[in-house]
């Protein structure tokens, strides 16, 4: 009975000490337009298949297909621009008609404005699509507890150099 006593006096002490004294100030809109250049089949690539049972070629529409990423991104569409982020994340692709993957992305700003702030984006990504919209669900530093959404378009693809071209619109609620 008598430690009973000493419960909630203690997880009073323990609470003020395991408060948060971060401040989130007001929420902010910020809309961007950046560009993800993805690379694959060179020595260079910026988008691999995560290795699995060999079943054949790769193929990018095959179900269950795992797939790591880490594309340069800019905020001009030529393929020299300054880079801004990092796409760093992984692609399932989760249809098994190979029409979905699903998406889990970490933007990862590394110059400019933003940089040392991260956006968390995740979804189901329409591949036969021209254009596709996923959810920004979380991120740090100057996106904290962000949350919004991003489109994806196909600008350009060369398929000889295993290049890829896309321009992402975002729209973020964030502190």
């Amino acid at each position: 009975m008598a430690s009973n006593i000493f419960i909630l006096p203690l997880l009073l002490f323990l609470s003020i000490f395991t408060c948060s004294t971060a401040k989130l100030g007001h929420q902010k809109e910020t809309e961007m337009t950046v560009y993800y250049h993805e690379y694959s089949g060179s020595r260079n690539a910026t988008l691999i298949e995560i290795p699995g049972p060999s079943t054949g070629p790769l193929n990018t529409t095959k179900f269950g297909l795992m797939m790591c990423t880490d594309d340069p991104i800019t905020e001009k569409f030529e393929e020299g621009s300054v880079q801004i982020a990092r796409g760093r994340g992984i692609y399932v692709i989760s249809a098994l008609d190979g029409s979905h993957a699903h998406m889990l992305v970490s933007v990862v700003f590394i110059n400019g404005k933003y940089k040392g702030s991260t956006l968390e984006i995740q979804g189901s990504y329409a591949l036969r699509e021209r254009a596709t919209e996923v959810a920004v669900v979380g991120g740090t530093g100057k996106f904290r507890l962000a949350r919004g959404y991003a489109t994806f378009e196909v600008l350009y693809t060369d398929s000889l150099r295993g290049y890829l071209l896309a321009r992402s619109n975002m729209i973020v609620l964030h502190y």
